[in-house]
């Protein structure tokens, strides 16, 4: 079955709390009862949930749609059905006002599928924002020159490695490439200073982001936060970009201060005269 298509499946409220419960023969029942009202949904191909006897105000919907869609002998075990020639489906269920959600899995028999089809939902800026919250997005180290121990009134040096990402992801049985971009370098001194650049420094002997030390005989934990800008495509669609930015906090290091003292060193060559 292609993926450019996914299964609606019309529950009644009575089969809300477990899909699963009472199979394909609850379902036929629902369908044959007569005491069900089915409405047309304002949004193509969609269809609303079942209205329960009694009930009043707009109900849920739900969406079937094809959990695994590969012929491979991995995806068959991954998705195995209890019933020969049953097939997976994930179940979406949308409440009056709310995106989509995943709501569970059924296996259905692969002669009655749910009984209508329907484009698959709109992946959403809200969609792939969650998704990204979801993935582990890279954290910063940040590099200290000198490390472990500087003096204070002196430019110590901080710098860090751009983090790339990249990651495809599946949401509503689509394929959504997800490239997250390092747009600002948010350095936490630990000493309650903090300064913001669009880049990640360069090592010493550069001299791009630095930060003197005022108190001596202290251990400060510097780190570096990272804002990332989220673009993606759908199905191979047009790049777009999401107008919310995530931010990841890089691990702190230890760093020591220490005052320089003058030491008095002699002259055996008499060149001071």
């Amino acid at each position: 079955m292609s993926l450019a298509m996914a299964l609606i499946a019309v529950v009644s409220s009575a089969l809300m709390a477990d899909p699963i419960v009472g199979g394909d023969d609850a379902l036929d029942e629902v369908y044959a009862s007569g005491d069900e009202t089915v409405n047309e949904d304002s949004s193509p191909g969609g269809i609303d949930a079942p209205t329960a006897p009694g009930a009043t105000g707009p109900q849920p919907k739900y969406r079937y749609e094809l959990t695994c869609t590969e012929s491979s002998a991995q995806c068959a075990t991954t998705y195995l059905c209890p019933e020969e020639g049953q097939v997976r489906y994930d179940i979406y269920v949308q409440y009056p006002g709310e995106p989509w959600q995943y709501s569970g899995s059924e296996c259905r028999g692969g002669d009655d599928p749910p009984p209508a089809e329907a484009e698959l939902p709109e992946v959403t800026p809200g969609d792939v924002l969650r998704e990204v919250r979801r993935l582990p997005l890279p954290r910063a180290d940040i590099n200290v020159q000198p490390s472990g121990t500087t003096l204070v009134n002196l430019d110590t040096v901080f710098s860090t490695k751009a983090p790339s990402f990249e990651r495809t992801v599946t949401i509503f049985s689509q394929q959504v490439a997800v490239t997250a971009t390092p747009t600002a370098y948010t350095w936490h001194f630990g000493d309650g200073t903090t300064r913001t650049t669009d880049h990640p420094g360069r090592p010493y002997p550069a001299l791009d982001i630095t930060h003197a030390y005022a108190r001596a005989d202290r251990t400060f934990r510097p780190r570096v936060a990272v804002t990332f800008t989220i673009s993606y495509s759908v199905d191979g669609g047009p790049t777009l970009t999401l107008d919310q930015t995530i931010t990841t906090d890089g691990p702190a290091v230890a760093l020591e201060t220490r005052e320089a003292v003058p030491v008095l060193v002699d002259d055996p060559a008499g060149a001071g005269g």
